[in-house]
């Protein structure tokens, strides 16, 4: 008889550990002991198994005792709890259903006791409405809860892996659930801008969310349960599922002289063996070595307790295989979301003061032009040295296989030049030319090389509007259907014509949709000599930095149901979705469009510029329907139907991240809707001025009146003549053909806002310096600042096309955004308001 090796639980560690020594050594007598009546099952789809996904029971047994001694020759004894070990006599103590309390020798043991669910002393915790999920008579007993019992509402405790799953398997069967956190976010291993894509995600499909609250008891109210927060709230269900963590389950080794790390897990070399000769433990119950930076750790994660069962076995038999650590790999399903990351996340790396650098990239899955291509977030860290630490990605498709990418090339301590290096499988129908691998990588290397300086949105918080100027350069349909506050817009594609309007002295900080337009930007400004910074990841990024989970209420009943809109109900049911209806003449919930735009695979603004065309093709009173995959399009469109005063009829997103939106011509209100909001036509609520002087102060005068009534939501109208014309030209020299009497004017006159003179005690231009200089240190917007403000708010500048004409004054030579117009066109909008002033 060859060597006797117990093994001292099943399921990933263990098992693994006892297939594998069979392999190496035949002659090996191997005994496993299980607590439970499963030795070997798929722990982490027993939620799935919940929630109906899988359908068969059975599959979740990977191997029965009968089968591992048919195949191995493996004593598998179930039913049998390991209650201690002495290394001094080599014997384990066993309580065993079936033979009773009794000893076994051995001459080596391999641990593999696993992680239990937490459970506190809590008031009430002992309700038998109260389940946690490890094995699978748990299992069994959620199944037949749910099942059989015809339970309807759950509350899931924990936002880790097992609480997420379990809500939406949950929610999957038709339950009303909840799911409490005691921490500001899910998924601790993800950072909090990655975890909200996913929270977004459960709240979409109708499982509420309550962060930062933490559980202060349970009462039994008859066939209900009450759960308690400390925040004060106060849930009733039926039943309870408690994920709130695991610790590992090491009590019966005290007094065995194997030493236990501060959160009670076992002290392993790397050779997997503990402080006792040849007692080795792989698995949850072990602490290891963090293999991005070093420190003591502890993952509960299958893939590296197979790979530590493996090489306990190899070291039983002698051959010295070690086990250099674990990155935390890991991937999540929430309904139609993946979510994977590898490596250190922020929050790991500020606890240990590891400097870093972080950018993030929003690729489509693969090649946007074949169908089905969609968004993904991916955010890297790296350090100075260019060496990956870590990776996130959220997304409908590929993002596997990306985390996966990055894994690899930390384990093989790659850099972020490697991932531009990485040749990546690629046809149209599975990735890009530039794999999302590749671009995250550029994007790092453009960091570390200095051709980029980035920015993230948290510090857009203390932003310094005195030395620094916020740009959005994406595109004005854009910027008008919502963007960073306090920001120019300048259009990349504009940029190099309008250098004069911006203020040299100040950091540049640019930002576009997703980061790409911005880094061109910052390339062109960082060459013209100016100080830059780019917003990594771009308004995308600034959006999922806002997102607060819990804030936000969604109806339920899974992906296809239809999102509330932005005035909080569902269109569904007013009166105004059954005129649309009627109109179309479909049923409710049966919407015929008279249009279909086709706008998936397209970035942002694609997408709405789509739309918009689309739409202006219409008739009113027309329905057009579109899909589209970019996941920003589902707020952009409500935002920008308000905006363009066209009816959001309905809008839904699809489990694949699909969106689907319905869109009406013009407005679709009943006609007493329309009586009571549609003002007179004489209300004469608009402000129109006629804007004659050039001078500083009186231009001032002029935009200050013009914010402030179109902040009060009246219609302005500025109407720009003679004089007034210079202080909307250009600040740059522009060549245009022009006769003698327009050359000597263009000379004469000042060019533009910032060479306008005061009134009053101009002193040769010190007065205005000195006006200037009053304003900003009194954080007084400038004149400049207030023409653009009023043009955000959608003011009218009007330029007079008689006084053009007089003075010389050609259209190229105004800024951006001003309408030519006559003295008709004027006097029509005078006649509108109920204020006109001459300035």
């Amino acid at each position: 008889m060859g060597k006797k090796v117990i093994i001292v639980g099943g399921v990933a560690g263990g098992a693994s550990a006892a297939a594998r020594l069979r392999r190496l050594d035949e002659e090996a007598q191997i005994i496993m002991f299980e607590r439970d009546s499963y030795i070997s099952f798929a722990n982490c789809g027993l939620p799935y198994y919940i929630g109906d996904s899988i359908k068969e029971r059975s599959k979740l047994l990977v191997q029965t005792p009968e089968a591992m001694y048919k195949r191995f020759n493996i004593d598998v004894r179930i039913d049998s709890e390991v209650t201690g070990i002495n290394p001094v006599t080599k014997t384990v103590t066993v309580r065993s259903i079936a033979r009773g309390e009794y000893e076994e020798t051995y001459d080596a043991v391999i641990l593999s006791p696993g992680a239990k669910p937490i459970r506190p002393n809590l008031p009430g915790i002992d309700s038998a409405k109260i389940h946690t999920l490890r094995n699978i008579p748990d299992t069994d007993r959620i199944k037949k809860r749910v099942a059989e019992d015809g339970v309807s509402s759950a509350v899931v405790i924990g936002g880790g892996f097992i609480g997420v799953e379990m809500a939406e398997n949950l929610k999957e069967v038709g339950l009303e659930v909840t799911l409490i956190e005691g921490g500001p976010q899910i998924l601790a291993p993800f950072d909090a801008e990655m975890a909200g894509l996913l929270a977004k995600e459960l709240e979409g499909h109708g499982v509420n969310l309550l962060l930062s609250q933490s559980v202060q008891g349970f009462q039994d109210k008859g066939e209900l349960i009450e759960v308690t927060t400390a925040g004060g709230v106060t849930l009733t269900t039926e039943m309870v599922i408690l994920a709130i963590g695991v610790s590992p389950d090491t009590g019966f080794l005290q007094g065995s002289g194997i030493e236990l790390g501060p959160k009670g897990h076992i002290l392993v070399n790397e050779q997997l063996e503990t402080t006792q000769r040849d007692i080795f433990a792989a698995g949850d119950a072990i602490e290891i070595k963090d293999y991005v930076n070093g420190t003591k750790t502890a993952l509960p994660l299958a893939g590296p307790a197979n790979k530590q069962g493996r090489i306990a076995a190899d070291n039983v038999c002698g051959l010295g295989t070690t086990f250099k650590g674990a990155q935390g790999t890991s991937i999540i399903k929430v309904f139609g979301l993946t979510g994977a990351s590898t490596g250190n996340n922020e929050k790991t790396l500020q606890r240990l003061g590891l400097p870093y650098h972080v950018i993030y990239v929003h690729p489509n899955s693969h090649a946007s032009y074949y169908p089905g291509a969609t968004p993904m977030t991916l955010k890297l860290l790296f350090n100075n040295e260019g060496s990956v630490l870590g990776a996130q990605g959220v997304g409908f498709d590929g993002v596997d296989k990306r985390i996966d990418d990055i894994a690899t090339t930390i384990r093989f301590r790659g850099t972020v030049n490697d991932l531009t290096e990485l040749e990546l499988a690629y046809a149209p129908p599975y990735s890009s030319a530039k794999d999302p691998v590749n671009m995250a990588g550029y994007t790092a290397q453009n960091v570390l090389t200095g051709r980029t300086a980035v920015f993230v949105p948290k510090e857009l918080e203390s932003r310094d509007e005195n030395t620094t100027l916020l740009v959005d350069v994406r595109s004005e349909i854009e910027h008008a259907n919502g963007h960073i506050p306090n920001s120019l817009n300048i259009p990349v594609d504009e940029l190099r014509a309008r250098l004069s309007d911006l203020d040299a002295a100040k950091e540049i900080w640019v930002y576009c949709q997703v980061g790409l337009r911005g880094y061109t930007a910052s390339r062109i400004l960082q060459q013209k000599g100016f100080r830059v910074r780019n917003l990594t990841g771009g308004y995308k990024t600034y959006q999922m930095s806002l997102y607060q989970p819990g804030q936000r209420a969604y109806p339920s009943g899974g992906g296809n149901d239809v999102y509330k809109s932005t005035t909080a109900v569902d269109v569904r049911s007013t009166k105004a979705f059954q005129e649309i209806a009627a109109t179309a003449q479909a049923p409710i919930g049966e919407l015929r469009a008279d249009a279909e735009l086709d706008a998936c695979g397209l970035c942002c603004p694609g997408p709405l510029i789509q739309v918009k065309q689309a739409m202006d093709r219409l008739q009113d009173s027309q329905i057009l329907r579109v899909t589209a995959s970019d996941p920003g399009f589902y707020e952009d469109v409500q935002a920008w139907a308000i905006m363009s005063q066209n009816e959001m009829i309905q809008v839904s997103k699809q489990d694949n991240g699909m969106i689907e939106a319905y869109l009406g011509k013009g407005t679709y209100r009943s006609s007493a809707e329309k009586a009571q909001t549609q003002a007179p036509a004489s209300s004469q609520e608009g402000t129109s001025m006629v804007v004659f002087s050039g001078d500083l102060d009186k231009a001032i005068a002029s935009f200050i009146i013009a914010n402030g009534a179109a902040a009060s939501g009246k219609k302005v109208t500025m109407f720009f003549t003679f004089w007034g014309l210079n202080v909307i030209r250009k600040p740059e020299k522009v060549t245009v053909p022009k006769n003698m009497i327009g050359k000597m004017f263009g000379a004469m006159m000042p060019r533009g806002s910032r060479k306008l003179s005061l009134s009053k005690m101009n002193m040769l231009g010190m007065g205005a310096k000195m006006i200037r200089g009053v304003m900003k240190n009194g954080n007084i917007a400038s004149l400049e600042e207030l023409m653009q403000s009023a043009l955000d708010q959608g003011v009218e500048i009007v330029a007079c096309q008689m006084s053009m004409d007089v003075m010389g004054i050609k259209q190229e030579e105004l800024i951006q955004g001003v309408k030519i117009g006559g003295v008709g066109y004027y006097l029509g909008k005078a006649d509108q308001s109920g204020i006109n002033l001459f300035i």
